[in-house]
């Protein structure tokens, strides 16, 4: 589905990114096609160059983008931020931990593959960091630290994508917030809390033992 010239310039980038993944799922694109394209739609300025893209393809059924909700990030703050950047993992892993500067809008395509992003060491820019997840046959895995508001907004077909919500509303307007957002088809998105250095099933065990604290001290 080619974008309509009527709707809002991201919301038509997002739908394109995902039809363009559709086609690659249906073998209308290589790899390479697929990497190109999608790099192309960060830099195209108007809807009609996004349309342009996918003037050659056929008809493949795609879901619509979906709108995301924010959330926030107290740690490291970074003053210098890319506007966008691209992680895609196709038939392997692609990864982001440690210290590094996630760009204000994050494109994730997790295609029969899979995507980790640690955001626990992360220098996030001051506001909104959206990340953008589709995931096709493929696995996304994103981890935040503790005391991060974090509010998730995704759907799923034949699928899973997580949609729990974190910690505080940030009451500073210039706090980083993180919005996730996208789709998972045949595929899943996970969104946990962890501490630095904490494997999952060590957060499983804390926020166990978290909650039968809350349970003795509320009498229960």
């Amino acid at each position: 589905m080619q974008p309509s010239p009527n709707v809002p310039l991201e919301q038509a980038r997002q739908a394109l990114i995902q039809h363009l993944a559709a086609c690659y799922a249906a073998d209308h694109l290589t790899e390479e096609a697929l990497e190109e394209r999608i790099d192309r739609a960060h830099h195209a300025a108007t809807v009609q160059e996004l349309r342009g893209l996918v003037a050659d393809l056929p008809a493949v059924s795609a879901p619509h983008a979906v709108s995301a909700v924010p959330a926030a990030a107290p740690v490291a703050r970074s003053i210098h931020t890319r506007e966008q950047q691209t992680i895609v993992g196709i038939m392997g892993v692609a990864e982001r931990k440690g210290p590094w500067s996630p760009a204000r809008n994050v494109y994730v395509v997790a295609a029969m593959g899979g995507v980790d992003l640690d955001f626990r060491e992360a220098h996030f820019g001051p506001g909104v960091t959206t990340v953008s997840i589709l995931a096709l046959m493929g696995a996304a895995e994103v981890i935040v630290p503790p005391g991060v508001h974090v509010e998730v907004d995704g759907s799923a077909i034949l699928g899973g994508f997580g949609d729990a919500s974190f910690g505080p509303p940030p009451t500073d307007p210039e706090a980083p917030v993180l919005r996730i957002n996208g789709v998972a088809i045949m595929g899943g998105v996970d969104v946990s809390v962890r501490n630095p250095g904490e494997t999952l099933r060590d957060a499983k065990r804390r926020m166990r033992a978290e909650r039968k604290d809350r349970k003795r001290l509320q009498g229960g």
